[in-house]
This record gives structure tokens, sequence and C-alpha cells, in this order.
């Protein structure tokens, strides 16, 4: 057996897209199709806005906080257990008042209303 990290000192700080407390810690990247990662949000944290650049799952497993889509005005409440999705090319952003963590599926075959209730 191996253990592995994937706590915030083990990730990358995300300055992009005017981003604010906002880190990554990459759990897979293949050749192929798919990537997962971890993102953590602090207090006040935002992923700023940026267009997604494959069909990318959003899954919240720790705390709460806000989603928003090309076709969202407001931010769009979300906590642990919920998940966002936004296709390839479609612009979003993230963010949190207390702090989240969740983790990232990326690739471009992926489609969760396959497998996954819609929330109300």
């Amino acid at each position: 057996m191996k253990r592995f990290r994937f706590d915030q000192q083990a990730g990358h700080v995300i300055n992009q897209y005017d981003s604010i407390n906002a880190a990554i810690s990459r759990i897979v990247r293949t050749q192929g199709p798919v990537a997962i990662g971890c993102i953590r949000l602090g207090p006040k944290g935002v992923l700023g806005y940026h267009p997604a650049v494959v069909n990318q799952l959003f899954l919240v497993v720790e705390g709460e906080g806000w989603v928003r889509g090309k076709d969202d005005s407001e931010p769009v409440p979300i906590r642990a257990g919920q998940a966002a999705f936004w296709e390839a090319g479609e612009g979003h952003e993230s963010g949190s008042e207390e702090g989240m963590v969740a983790m990232v599926i990326e690739g471009e075959g992926l489609n969760p209303e396959s497998y996954m209730p819609l929330l109300g």
C-alpha cells in the first residue's frame, strides 16, 4: 500500500481569473479524457469567472458557498453533498464566505445526469 496527501499543504495556489484564497491539489490527470482535483476555498475565497476547458463536475465535500454559471445573474448556494456541473466552454465561478472543499472531475464525456439525481 502507498498513501498520499491531498491536504492544503500539498496544493498549489490558484492566482488566475482574479481568484482569492483558492488552491488546488491535483488527484489524477491522465493522458486520456479525465482529470480529478481537490479545490480548497478559504474564508472569503473566490475561484474567479472563467470558461470550463471541458465538462466539469464540482462536488462539494466540506463547507458551503456559492456557484454561478453563464446563465446565473446571482450566485446560487451550494453545500456539502451537492454538486454543480458546467459544460465545456461555459463560464463559471465559485466562492465561499467561511470556506469550502470540492472535488473537481473534468472530462470530455462527463455526464452526471446519467447517474446523479438533480436538485429540485
